[in-house]
């Protein structure tokens, strides 16, 4: 299968949005939070990366995806470099982290480009009689805070949703919260220990938070996560 380019945008620094279709299928089948691997030959070699789908589920073929550029990565300066209308391998939608059923009440937490699956979750369920999502964004600069009209729009639209982004390095015109995902869990949370918690991002804050939930007394099975490094 192949998935080629239909266009792309730069979203925030060294980040882009990118929209593919699989032109072989009519429509892409996928549970919001899956992913993609994308596969090509660069310098002689086969290299092989997944990728969470940034999109939700819909009736075509297209899908998208937040892509980080990694200097001296592997396969993401290769992406970069595609134009409109060129094409890379595909292995169909697969992976785990995916929402709980039936849905209740949940954290997402997610730092950098880690915000990809939650931005499908969120936009497949959120509507009026939604159950309620407060969404734990971490990023270092305001510049990078990928989707953020978005997600402030969903926050309007949806009294049941909240959006609460964090800085670790804040400019001097920044009100908002500061420092890491870690500092705000415990306001997230509240007293409830009855909600689901999702996890995207680097090793050490997936590792670091999920040791703070079994702290607070979470069940693992209430814990979904999926990191990178």
């Amino acid at each position: 299968m192949q998935a080629k380019l239909i266009e792309w945008v730069e979203i925030a620094p060294g980040v882009r949005h990118f929209v593919f279709e699989a032109p072989q299928l009519e429509r892409l089948e996928f549970v919001p939070g899956q992913f993609v691997s994308l596969s090509d030959t660069v310098a002689s070699r086969n290299i092989t990366r997944a990728y969470s789908i940034a999109s939700a589920p819909g009736n075509s073929n297209r899908f998208e995806l937040c892509l980080n550029r990694v200097e001296g990565g592997a396969f993401s300066p290769h992406l970069f470099e595609l134009s409109a209308g060129d094409a890379v391998n595909m292995q169909p939608p697969l992976g785990t982290f995916t929402l709980r059923q039936p849905l209740r009440d949940s954290l997402l937490v997610a730092t950098g480009t880690g915000i990809a699956p939650f931005r499908s979750m969120l936009k497949a369920v959120l509507q009026e009689h939604s159950r309620a999502f407060t969404l734990l964004f971490g990023v270092r600069y305001e510049s990078h805070l990928l989707y953020r009209q978005e997600f402030e729009a969903l926050a309007r639209q949806y009294p049941q949703f909240r959006f609460w982004p964090t800085l670790t390095q804040p400019g001097a015109d920044w009100a908002g919260r500061t420092g890491r995902v870690q500092a705000h869990l415990s306001e997230a949370i509240g007293g409830r220990r009855d909600v689901d918690i999702y996890l995207c991002g680097l090793e050490p804050m997936v590792d670091d938070v999920r040791q703070i939930l079994k702290g607070m007394g979470f069940d693992r099975k209430q814990i979904r996560y999926e990191k990178y490094d």
